[in-house]
This record gives C-alpha cells, sequence and structure tokens, in this order.
C-alpha cells in the first residue's frame, strides 16, 4: 500500500472507534511507525510502504482503536517547546498546563527556588528551569514509577542539575524554604473520574486525577502545609479545573494569600489561580 492509502484506511479505522481527532492521530502514527515526517509525507505519498513498516502501523492502529492514548504509544508530547517522554505513569502534559508555566515565568527572576508538587513527569518544573537563568528546584510525587519519567526528562532537558526530585507525599520529605510553590495536583472530583474519555479513565493514573469528594483536597492540604515551606512573599500557581476558580480563590484568601488572581486559558476558561504568600512579619 502506499503511505496516502495507509492514511486513510488508518483514518476510517480510528473514526469507526470513536477515537478524537482521528485524521490527526492517524499521520502522526503513521510518521511514527515509518520514521518520516509531514513533508516526506506530503511528497511521497504515492510511494510504497516497506512492508516491516506497514505492519507496525496497522499494529499501532489496532492500539489507538483500543483507546490508548497517542503519547503512550509514541512515548512523547510535546510541551513549552520541548519533547518529553511519557508513559502509563505520568499525566501526559497537557496545553492547558502551559499556561501556569507562562504565568510564572512572568515573575520569576535568577536565583529563585522553585517548589513543584505532584510533578508527575516534571514538565512544570524542568521547563521553568530551562527558560530561567540560575534557578533551583525540587520536584515532588507519590510515584516512584513518575519520578522516574521525571529524572529521564531532566537530564535529558536541562543544561545544569540545578534540580532534585523527592518521592513523598506532598511536604513529607521537603527541607528548606522556596520563592516559588507550582502545583498541578489531581483536581477531579472522584464521582466524575469514572466518566471521563477512556484514554484518561483507562490509560493515565488515577492518582494524578482524583481530587477526592469535591476535587478541592489537595489545594486545602497544600495551603495548610505550605507555611514552614514558603518565604515570604513566595508566589503560588495552582493549575485548576474549567470550574474552580472562585472556589480555589477563595482557599488561598482564607489562608492569608495576597493578591490573588484566577487566570483563563486560550479557550476563556478559568486554569490557574495564583497569590503571594503573606510574609512573616504579616504585612
Amino acid at each position: 500500500m502506499t503511505y496516502r492509502q495507509l492514511r486513510e484506511l488508518g483514518k476510517q479505522k480510528l473514526e469507526e472507534a470513536g477515537v478524537p481527532e482521528s485524521p490527526l492521530d492517524a499521520r502522526l502514527l503513521l510518521e511514527y511507525a515509518c520514521e518520516i515526517d509531514r513533508s516526506f509525507l506530503l511528497a511521497h505519498g504515492d510511494g510504497e510502504v516497506p512492508e516491516s513498516q506497514e505492519k507496525a502501523y496497522l499494529a499501532l492502529l489496532q492500539k489507538r482503536s483500543e483507546r490508548i492514548p497517542l503519547q503512550h504509544l509514541t512515548g512523547t508530547q510535546d510541551f513549552m517547546g520541548m519533547t518529553f517522554s511519557v508513559n502509563e505513569n505520568v499525566l501526559i502534559p497537557r496545553q492547558d498546563t502551559e499556561i501556569l508555566v507562562e504565568e510564572v515565568m512572568k515573575d520569576l527572576h535568577g536565583g529563585c527556588s522553585i517548589l513543584d508538587l505532584c510533578t508527575g513527569s516534571g514538565c512544570i518544573l524542568i521547563s521553568l528551569l530551562r527558560y530561567s537563568n540560575e534557578c533551583h528546584g525540587v520536584g515532588v510525587d507519590l510515584s516512584g514509577e513518575a519520578l522516574k519519567v521525571a529524572g529521564e526528562n531532566a537530564a535529558r532537558l536541562i543544561p545544569k542539575e540545578d534540580y532534585a526530585f523527592l518521592e513523598g507525599d506532598l511536604f513529607e520529605k521537603v527541607e528548606g524554604r522556596f520563592d516559588v510553590l507550582t502545583s498541578n495536583p489531581p483536581y477531579i472530583p472522584s464521582k466524575v473520574v469514572d466518566g471521563l474519555m477512556p484514554e484518561v479513565r483507562d490509560h493515565e493514573p488515577r492518582m494524578a486525577l482524583d481530587g477526592m469528594e469535591d476535587g478541592l483536597h489537595f489545594y486545602r492540604r497544600i495551603l495548610k502545609e505550605c507555611p514552614p515551606y514558603l518565604n515570604g512573599g513566595a508566589q503560588i500557581f495552582f493549575e485548576i479545573g474549567f470550574d474552580q476558580g472562585e472556589d480555589v480563590k477563595r482557599l488561598m484568601e482564607d489562608a492569608g494569600c495576597m493578591d490573588v488572581r484566577v487566570i483563563k486559558d486560550y479557550a476563556g476558561l478559568d486554569r490557574v489561580v495564583t497569590g503571594t504568600w503573606r510574609r512573616e512579619d504579616g504585612l
């Protein structure tokens, strides 16, 4: 079969399986299986595909039809201009989370210390360290398997080893104080998780999704436990669900944060809440 024929076959199979964005996924899987890029595909669409690559592509189509995420099949996801390794042990980095990184970078200055809770693939911390000067950071996750992925990403993407990853429950293993706290914690209410699309519900780690009864459990915990670990005037940045802006804003204000703001994503939905931690002198 030709590249063009295989691509059309892939599109049809994925559409029949109800896969979102079937044309895009069919193309990306074809490029991955054949080790080609889009330019090659456009220029040589009528070329014959080697049998071994055709078989590899058909096998990938079957797995994608079973709603295994595209990123788990290719092992990668682009985020903030970098390619991160991902697998079933980490939440797949999403464009929404780039909003958080961009907001942090507006105020980040050289030498800042960053604490990233629920770090997963490490995409937030690694991006901040990659695009800043002389900052250092600590990423924390309860999953040792997730931290293996984060460590591999950091070793490949950060020029200097100005980071550490800790396996623990939020602040359990953390030492010292930090200028910036970031977190994309589990924030989906438990009762909602089972209704998510199969790619998320069945293939991404539930512990990275389930925010307990109302989805706010981890925001409460972080704000309650963070005082010994933040410098006065530290900045806090949370990613949130689209309907959690006012609730998380209120939690931050009740905890003593100042200048709390809710920031929308490119779709106009609440996505990040940020505020300044109170100074030790209370001013």
